[in-house]
């Protein structure tokens, strides 16, 4: 098996994306975080003394798709064309859905999926206060797709 990130000598490099063709990229990942059923009704309440913390949580996913190239050393800059998060509160837990897209000449997966983990670190530093026991998981990515640009 080749792997993309190492050279010859099997030193780490960012990979040259310059031969492609720049394309339109999505991608769609996932995060969850467990939470105590009193946090999730103070969450739906909007009664947490920090504030909003699904409004902080959406902010904080956006931003850390923005600076996902500052925090993994060997992923490309992109120029991202949209990123959002949504939210699905349950009873225990909150599912976190982000998307990402960009036209370009590497995927945005990275960038999805720093928005679904950043969202769960935006609620989780948001609640720790009043819920000690809070977990984020199932991180994982979903899909992603790319299309020639017509």
């Amino acid at each position: 098996m080749e792997f993309t990130h190492l050279d010859r000598n099997g030193t780490a490099r960012m990979v040259d994306v310059s031969p492609k063709a720049p394309m339109r990229r999505t991608a769609r990942a996932q995060a969850a975080i467990v939470l105590q059923p009193g946090t999730i009704d103070a969450i739906r309440e909007k009664a947490l003394p920090k504030g909003d913390v699904l409004t902080v949580a959406k902010i904080a996913g956006v931003n850390a798709a923005k600076k996902n190239a500052e925090i993994i050393p060997l992923c490309h800059t992109i120029p991202l064309d949209m990123v959002d998060v949504d939210f699905q509160v349950d009873d225990d837990r909150i599912i976190i859905k982000s998307v990402a897209r960009c036209v370009g000449r590497t995927g945005v997966e990275m960038e999805a999926l720093a928005a679904a983990v950043g969202a769960a670190m935006g609620i989780y530093d948001m609640c720790k206060a009043i819920d000690k026991s809070m977990v984020i998981t199932d991180i994982r990515l979903l899909e992603k797709t790319k299309e020639e640009l017509s």
